[in-house]
């Protein structure tokens, strides 16, 4: 299963494949039908306490991560979502967040892989 990102606000096109989003709360400004996703999987996202610890900030990045890493690791939904899309080729996270280099599915992404 090849796993990408993409933001929400980018154009769904069927290479995509099966799009996920992977965000607590829906974003801003986007109809159902422009987010063309397949399921919004809520449980993937980090938790509301370490969302609001994090709100964001870049100086909170490496934190961030490593307790992000830890509730995927102690939930066990990604091993779930895996498990469930087994037979996807494809499968798009997509979320909402403007900084690219500093949000969840970054860590997402490679949590996955690594489960794989």
């Amino acid at each position: 299963m090849e796993i990408v990102l993409k933001r929400v606000y980018e154009k769904a096109v069927p290479e995509d494949g099966y799009r996920v989003l992977v965000d607590r709360i829906w974003p801003r400004g986007i109809s159902k039908e422009a987010a063309a996703l397949a399921e919004w999987d809520k449980d993937l996202a980090p938790s509301a306490m370490l969302r609001k610890w994090f709100h964001h900030d870049p100086e909170l990045w490496e934190e961030f991560a490593e307790k992000y890493w830890k509730e995927l690791q102690d939930n066990g939904f990604g091993r779930a979502f895996l498990e469930r899309l087994k037979n996807q080729e494809k499968v798009t996270l997509v979320y909402a967040a403007k900084d690219r280099q500093h949000c969840h599915p970054l860590i997402l992404k490679k949590y996955l892989e690594s489960i794989e």
